[in-house]
């Protein structure tokens, strides 16, 4: 029970729960889940420009999105088509790594910089702008004008969402790949490439690599958050142990 208490904290299970609770109510939940939307379409788009073409992205109300580009050689395909759920489960676990660190502004400033590279290169679709100005705007506020405990807890919330989103998108790919393999989004377009690998094991792909980072937060302990209190003992010499 020791143990768990130095890798978990109250804390960390309560802006789980409000994420997993925000990301339920109609219109406003769809809004913040973009945030792991836009982390995974450029995922897929950073990865394209080592050898293709990236020509738009496409941001939804429901939290859909679609980056469309030109083919390019097949290991950049390959790349491609398996960085956008990876490389969500990445940003997630790197989320929690700065809060630990108490990077708090460095994560904004990291996020802020993605959401103004979308809005001059990819976005053109009309919701999609509107969500990449208008989160924007909310981090140049937060920057702004945000205390420091605002900061920090927006913040947390916002990482939170993103380790819920990373890790249901992939199960919720991992079972579509099960009972709808020729509809299974990155699943299916990766056993396109590879012929030989079917949808569903691309599935489980996706939702090992989503577990695999909550298993290594959890072992470095990112998901205590705050610092613990420890008592230290000190020894003077001709004194008693305090």
């Amino acid at each position: 029970m020791e143990y768990l208490k130095e890798k978990f904290s109250f804390k960390f299970f309560l802006f789980i729960g409000l994420a997993f609770f925000l990301i339920q109510i109609p219109i406003i939940g769809d809004y913040f889940r973009i945030i792991n939307t836009v982390i995974h379409e450029s995922g897929h788009a950073f990865m394209a420009l080592f050898g293709g073409n990236v020509e738009t992205i496409s941001l939804y109300m429901n939290a859909d999105g679609v980056t469309h580009g030109t083919q390019s050689i097949w290991i950049i395909d390959f790349i491609t088509c398996a960085a956008g759920y990876t490389i969500a489960s990445l940003i997630a676990y790197v989320a929690f790594w700065l809060i630990k660190k108490k990077k708090h502004i460095f994560f904004i400033d990291m996020l802020l910089g993605v959401i103004i590279i979308n809005l001059i290169l990819w976005v053109r679709n009309p919701y999609g702008i509107f969500w990449l100005v208008s989160f924007g705007i909310l981090f140049l506020a937060l920057l702004i004008k945000g205390s420091k405990k605002v900061i920090d807890n927006l913040v947390l919330l916002i990482a939170s969402v993103l380790l819920v989103e990373s890790v249901s998108t992939a199960y919720d790919i991992f079972t579509i790949s099960i009972i709808q393999p020729h509809a299974a989004g990155d699943a299916t377009n990766l056993s396109q490439l590879t012929a030989f690998i079917p949808p569903q094991v691309w599935g489980i792909y996706f939702f090992g690599q989503a577990l695999f980072f909550i298993v290594l937060g959890f072992k470095k302990g990112l998901f205590c958050l705050g610092a613990r209190k420890i008592q230290q003992n000190y020894q003077f010499e001709g004194t008693k142990e305090f």
